[in-house]
């Protein structure tokens, strides 16, 4: 019996010195960014910009016989900073993300409409020159909504055949803290309009302009927190990951047929799909670099040397290939941008297995959406050669 209470006292005595030391471990662990009120902001932007001629539809060439060459646009936004007490909010310090909703006309409302966007956004410092001001990034991507395009049998709008499209922009911006509630941002904008290649024509609508905006925050920011060194250390260790991304879209087809090679838009959608398969090594908290092995398969690939002779035109045929003819295979190199919720992937490869005709040297740029630690959503676009469009790459990938 008294063996039974030794131990019985032993094992008090160890589950004691567990507990208080799990609730000193539970002390000093910095709480991560949702285990504190956000620091929620609203604000305004507005936009005048030039865009460039890069087709003769913008040229002049349209319906209304109008150039565009300009553009304004507006927006309301909507963000949060994480809490400067939390893991996030000393790592990254001034980082923000959130929504916008906005507006751009072209001063050509009848033959390109006046285009509303839904975009989420993230930015963050690069270099502070003292502690009010502050020059940064920020990255915009989302869809434009209410184009007036036109069927390009009629009427070919060259530049937009969706009324929905796809909204990019890349931004560079001082900002002025005003107050700890206000804050004033000015700076330089580019930004791109697509349909990613899903509909024929796909000119797109480029511009580069000024970007000018205010903030106010919605409860009483607290001043930042200095990163303890530990945590700094932990955050900047270089190690390996490995993230698998499944993808599909759909895409258009012009192919060049006949003894003259005729160019000839093929009739429908034509699906895609593939993997990617990345080896990444985090080089700090910011950056990660390494290579990725790429899959895909197109069903419109390596159609010129299968079309059926004898049907003009304007009723081209083809038959189905062989699944190997449709397939691309390639390596490319890889740097990412990693943030909190959101990372900016670029790559640049080559195919060394691909479909006759198309483009081995490929390029393709992808952001990346957390909705858990190793679960993300992929948006990417795949073009050739820095110039010709693919496809779209929508995917959920899964981080190890």
């Amino acid at each position: 019996m008294e063996g039974v209470y030794k131990l019985f006292i032993n094992t008090f005595r160890i589950a004691l010195v567990l507990i208080l030391s799990a609730a000193r471990t539970y002390g000093d662990t910095i709480p991560r960014g949702s285990e504190r009120p956000l620091d929620w902001w609203v604000g305004v932007g507005i936009n005048p910009a030039y865009v460039p001629s890069t087709n003769d539809f913008l040229d002049g060439f349209n319906s209304g016989d109008k150039k565009i060459n300009k553009s304004l646009g507006g927006e309301f936004r909507f963000f949060f900073r994480y809490n400067p007490e939390t893991r996030q909010g000393m790592l990254y310090p001034g980082l923000y993300q959130g929504v916008s909703i906005g507006m751009t006309t072209f001063n050509a409302s009848q033959v390109l409409g006046n285009p509303a966007s839904l975009t989420a956004f993230q930015g963050a410092p690069i270099f502070r020159m003292g502690s009010k001001v502050w020059f940064g990034y920020e990255w915009r991507f989302g869809m434009a909504f209410g184009w007036k395009h036109e069927d390009y049998m009629d009427n070919i709008n060259g530049v937009i055949s969706t009324s929905v499209t796809a909204h990019m922009g890349l931004s560079a911006k001082f900002h002025f803290q005003v107050s700890d509630r206000v804050e004033l941002s000015a700076g330089a904008e580019a930004a791109h309009f697509s349909n990613g290649h899903t509909s024929w024509p796909n000119g797109g609508v480029n511009s580069i302009g000024l970007v000018m905006g205010a903030a106010y925050s919605l409860n009483s920011p607290k001043p930042q927190r200095k990163a303890p060194a530990a945590l700094i250390e932990e955050a900047d260790r270089g190690r390996w990951f490995l993230d698998v991304m499944a993808f599909g879209a759909w895409r258009t087809r012009v192919v060049a047929v006949g003894e003259d090679a005729t160019p000839v838009l093929c009739r429908g959608k034509f699906p895609v799909a593939g993997c990617q398969i990345a080896g990444m090594r985090r080089l700090n908290r910011f950056v990660a670099l390494g290579p990725s092995l790429d899959f895909q398969w197109d069903q419109s690939a390596g159609l010129a040397d299968y079309w059926v002779d004898g049907f003009d035109t304007d009723d081209v045929r083809f038959y189905q290939p062989p699944f190997s003819k449709q397939i691309s295979l390639g390596i490319s190199g890889r740097a990412e941008l990693t943030m909190p919720i959101f990372s900016l992937n670029v790559g640049i490869g080559y195919d060394f297995v691909n479909p006759k005709g198309n483009k081995a040297f490929y390029q393709s740029l992808a952001l990346k959406t957390f909705v858990t630690k190793n679960l993300y959503l992929n948006v990417g676009y795949r073009v050739g050669s820095f110039k010709d469009p693919q496809n779209l790459m929508l995917g959920l990938g899964v981080r190890l």
